[in-house]
């Protein structure tokens, strides 16, 4: 395992020890990434103090446990990135700066994005609110706090996952990244897409070679899972900004129904926690070993 220690802090030190790892796999064998950038579960005493909510509030926008259902694809021969700070401290999977104007004290960059409808909902780079909707923080934050938290953890965790990336296209001659997030079964709305177990994100096409999609798809139901593609969930800043399948660099987002594996209320895991580790290891088994097996030509071109 490597792990990443950010620069120090503007206290004088670092809150997370370290704020990423990567697992690596005794042999990079497969031309994949895996990543977790929501399943991060340190939560800094300063945070905790300055936030308006209890901590078990505050893990409500944390994909919780999905580095552990996914890490034995380091024994597939696949290195899993994860991060450590929690989604509600910091999102990677935004713009660097995608921030509400609303939250701070002083002046925002004259780039930084403030209209996005993340930022208008609340789940910018430094998010206002927890996933179900309720703010964070007691009082506005001093836009320095913003900068600090995206120049010490937001850039180092995106020039790790891209150095990740550049060493597996030159490996492989492609490199396909797995995003990987839970999913709150109340987020499905209703109707048919309410039952899904996994939602898989390629933006609708545009991320993604599609056979690799399919072939996910397939294992998945092969395991018993329903799958549904693209909605609600289509593929955060991640997929969209590391996927590039014309130049053989492929990005696919995965949603984990969170109701297969903890009671979403105390955020425990369930009886199904084991058996969905072994089921998700044999998809990601099934779909590696047909991934080596496709020319890297082949997949770029599709």
């Amino acid at each position: 395992m490597t792990e990443f220690v950010a620069e120090d802090a503007a206290d004088g030190g670092s809150e997370f020890d370290p704020p990423f790892a990567v697992d690596e796999p005794a042999v990079h064998a497969v031309p994949f990434v895996f990543n977790t950038p929501h399943s991060g579960a340190v939560y800094p005493a300063s945070f905790l103090v300055a936030s308006r909510l209890d901590a078990l509030s505050l893990r409500r926008s944390e994909d919780a446990y999905v580095d552990r259902l996914f890490i034995p694809v380091v024994g597939l021969g696949a290195p899993l990135m994860r991060a450590n700070f929690p989604r509600a401290y910091l999102d990677v999977n935004r713009e660097p700066f995608e921030l509400d104007p609303r939250m701070f004290h002083g002046r925002l960059p004259p780039f930084a994005n403030t209209r996005s409808m993340r930022v208008a909902g609340g789940l910018g780079t430094v998010p206002r609110v927890v996933a179900d909707g309720q703010e964070i923080y007691r009082e506005r934050l001093p836009v320095e706090e913003a900068v600090r938290r995206i120049e010490t953890l937001y850039k180092p965790y995106h020039r790790t996952l891209r150095g990740l990336l550049q060493r597996t296209a030159r490996q492989f001659g492609h490199a396909i990244l797995i995003d990987c997030h839970s999913m709150p079964s109340s987020s499905l709305g209703r109707g048919e897409d309410a039952q899904a177990d996994v939602v898989l994100g390629d933006r609708f096409g545009t991320a993604c070679a599609p056979s690799l999609v399919e072939e996910f798809e397939r294992q998945l139901r092969a395991q018993g899972f329903k799958v549904v593609r693209n909605k609600p969930y289509a593929g955060g800043f991640i997929t969209e900004h590391y996927g590039e399948p014309n130049l053989g660099r492929h990005a696919l987002q995965i949603e984990i129904n969170r109701a297969l594996y903890m009671n979403e209320r105390t955020l425990a895991v369930t009886a199904g926690f084991s058996a969905l580790i072994e089921a998700l290891q044999q998809v990601v088994a099934s779909v590696t070993a047909q991934a080596c097996d496709v020319a890297p030509h082949r997949i770029a071109a599709e």
